[in-house]
């Protein structure tokens, strides 16, 4: 299986972002936003916005004379005993921050071993989570998350699944023929949110962004009630530009 498109802006975020929690872990008496610049060779306004980002997550601190050391969050994550779990953790907190900011359930999904998987998600009362009323692994055509997932692998792979997986009509609005769906993956600019507007069920609507990395394909989705589906492109905007601290989880 081989990827479609080159890794997201996401991905770059995470990159620059790892360079830059490498310079904080390395000075254990702080170091100043001047010599993060300095070292990691990010500009002033690229650096901010990341400093922003990783002190909202708590991967970084920032102590009374302005230097940055590091924060509870990367600390928890340093120790050896209990590891797994801190990461587990820490992705959840960071998908439950994104669902009360944008107002919507929210879901990381991958495709591991030619399968579509929902790893994590965060939903509440507010915010319910879609029912899964006809197996995710088998709706990828009617999904966002799963046309998103498709969209990042080439054109033999997404051939390959849809010989595995028979499209099958879940509502009025599903895409059954293959030709269409392929032709409109293939026209799907990797930029933009994938967008389910009830091809799955009545009721819900959905978005996808990629979160991508090397040979791995994954996504970030989101789902509303149809009654707010006016917030849906509004929202799905806020999930592609918050995508960021959800891959650095996945990534420390």
């Amino acid at each position: 299986m081989a990827l479609k498109h080159e890794p997201t802006a996401p991905y770059h975020s995470v990159q620059d972002a790892l360079r830059v929690l490498e310079t904080v872990a390395r000075r254990s008496t702080g170091v100043s936003d001047t010599e993060l610049a300095h070292q990691t060779g990010l500009r002033t306004d690229r650096l901010a916005a990341l400093l922003r980002m990783l002190r909202r997550e708590g991967y970084v601190e920032q102590l009374a004379d302005g230097v940055y050391t590091t924060g509870d969050a990367l600390t928890r994550l340093g120790a050896a005993q209990g590891h797994r779990q801190a990461l587990r953790d820490q992705l959840q907190l960071t998908l439950d921050r994104l669902r009360d900011s944008i107002g919507a359930a929210v879901y990381v999904s991958r495709y591991v071993d030619g399968e579509v998987t929902v790893a994590h998600f965060a939903d509440g009362p507010a915010t319910p989570s879609v029912h899964e009323w006809f197996d995710f692994r088998r709706s990828a055509h009617a999904t966002a998350l799963g046309k998103s997932l498709l969209g990042q692998l080439d054109h033999n792979g997404r051939r390959d699944h849809l010989s595995r997986h028979r499209m099958t009509r879940l509502t009025s609005r599903t895409i059954t023929s293959d030709k269409l769906l392929l032709s409109r993956l293939e026209a799907q600019p990797p930029t933009v949110p994938v967008l389910d507007l009830q091809e799955y069920a009545i009721g819900t609507v959905c978005a996808a962004v990629p979160i991508t990395a090397g040979s791995s394909v994954g996504c970030l989705a989101l789902s509303l009630p149809v009654e707010h589906a006016h917030r849906l492109r509004q929202a799905a905007d806020a999930l592609n530009r918050n995508a960021a601290p959800v891959l650095l989880s996945l990534a420390i």
